[in-house]
């Protein structure tokens, strides 16, 4: 396995790739998507230890949402199991994913107890344990900067992660060059990937503001809120499925996913 460096134009090829693959199988990855958000949400709502769960398996969930875009991109229909493809290698592949998940939780619960020094722990305990969210909240100078510092903070952990689970699953990388590697490989294609981010960003802005749009010529004030969420569950599934060729096309190897 080798690493490679991509031109800046690449990350738009991954959203392209990502949106081609969801309509060869829309409905199978939107109901993916779907169960993804409804398990963590579930877990979630356990006490004490729920929050916590849900953290742990989302490098795993991420990872069976990129196996569905292989599945698809092989011609193959994407089942429910794909989603729990980083425990089913065996031994080691079922540690190797519990412990990426429990570093993955840890990391977060830090960047989260970190921004408990801005505000108090107004946004974590938001974040985290859930509650009414009102304007009051919302426009407090505290739970702003809060709320950013943790975006900055997440960035990095995210660029860590964002290859990890899938060098671990695929090509039997140890957890700790796992998350180096997949550091690496970001930083190394900076400009592929702001690309890719500057693209779903507009991509997500601009259909939330022709729906907003259409909504108010239709004078239906309802209409919006009933298309946002079947609009941004299908873009975000599609944004997953762009995450599985991002990674194929970091890294170079002879091992056969599977």
């Amino acid at each position: 396995m080798k690493l490679n460096v991509v031109p800046a134009k690449t990350g738009t090829l991954w959203v392209r790739q990502g949106i081609r693959a969801f309509w060869k199988q829309p409905l199978a990855l939107t109901g993916l998507f779907f169960m993804f958000m409804a398990s963590m949400s579930i877990l979630s709502i356990v006490p004490v230890l729920g929050s916590f769960l849900a953290l742990m398996l989302l490098p795993a969930a991420t990872l069976g949402l990129m196996a569905a875009t292989r599945e698809v991109e092989l011609g193959k229909f994407p089942m429910p199991f794909i989603l729990a493809a980083g425990f089913r290698t065996g031994a080691d592949g079922k540690k190797n994913m519990i412990v990426l998940g429990l570093i993955y939780a840890l990391c977060f619960v830090g960047v989260m107890g970190i921004s408990t020094l801005v505000d108090g722990g107004g946004f974590a305990s938001l974040y985290l344990v859930g509650g009414n969210l009102d304007v009051e909240t919302v426009t407090d100078s505290d739970f702003q900067n809060a709320m950013w510092l943790s975006m900055m903070l997440y960035l990095p952990l995210s660029l860590v992660f964002w290859h990890a689970p899938a060098l671990t699953h695929w090509h039997g990388v140890p957890v700790s060059k796992s998350l180096f590697f997949s550091a690496i490989a970001c930083l190394s294609n900076w400009r592929a990937f702001l690309m890719f981010g500057v693209m779903w960003t507009g991509i997500f802005m601009g259909t939330t503001l022709i729906i907003t749009l259409i909504g108010s010529l239709l004078g239906d004030g309802e209409f919006a809120a009933m298309a946002l969420l079947p609009a941004m569950l299908m873009m975000a599934s599609m944004f997953f499925s762009s995450t599985y060729y991002s990674f194929v096309d970091c890294f170079t190897s002879d091992t056969i996913y599977a």
